[in-house]
């Protein structure tokens, strides 16, 4: 009898996990037009794009390009804030052509305590200017600067959701509130720019680009 109810309650859990697992699989991501061989892909921030805290090679730009065959621009600045990559982007898209932008940045902007409503206000313009000129986005939201461990700002989520556009929003967090995958307080280390473009690989896949 002992043995039956220890079937019973394992194959419950097996049925939970199960429909976990089919929850995962169904979660709906927004559609990317799919990538040729020769497509670019520009990484548009700051510097969680240029790579600070870990070598050039270990960037999640040139770690991305690996995992799924095709060029990945690494177009990161260090200290950007969003207004003033306004400013940078259409030099960036004339000059790189990309199919694709990954669009990383806002973080600087919460460190200066500009106000959300302007961070915003960029992410959208920028946004439509990439469209405006056939390249799709991706948008990577950046975990506000709080001491216990705050989630991607929610103006991420409203711009990802006005547009229509694929969102990582979890894997920052997940590697600068980790010690073992940062370099300094606000950078990851080479293995967290590995998590970083490992998450943004999947995001890619699932949306069909790759």
């Amino acid at each position: 009898m002992r043995d039956r109810t220890a079937f019973i309650r394992m194959g419950g859990r097996l049925v939970v996990l199960l429909v976990a697992a089919l929850v995962a699989c169904g979660e709906s991501v927004p559609a990317l037009p799919k990538l040729g061989p020769d497509d670019v892909i520009v990484a548009f921030g700051d510097s969680l794009t240029y790579g600070t805290g870990a070598a050039a090679e270990e960037s999640y730009p040139a770690v991305l390009s690996t995992l799924i065959g095709r060029k990945v621009v690494r177009e990161g600045v260090p200290g950007e804030v969003t207004a003033q990559g306004l400013q940078r982007l259409p030099d960036v898209l004339e000059e790189d052509r990309p199919k694709l932008l990954l669009l990383c940045l806002g973080g600087n902007d919460m460190l200066h305590k500009i106000e959300p409503s302007q961070i915003e206000h960029n992410l959208r313009a920028m946004v439509e200017l990439a469209r405006s000129r056939g390249v799709a986005v991706v948008l990577i939201g950046v975990p506000k600067p709080q001491l216990f461990g705050g989630g991607s700002a929610d103006f991420y989520e409203r711009v990802a959701r006005d547009y229509g556009l694929p969102l990582e929003s979890g894997i920052l967090k997940g590697v600068l509130f980790d010690n073992q995958f940062k370099s300094d307080p606000i950078h990851p280390n080479g293995k967290g720019y590995r998590r970083m473009a490992e998450a943004v690989a999947v995001l890619l896949r699932k949306a069909g680009a790759v």
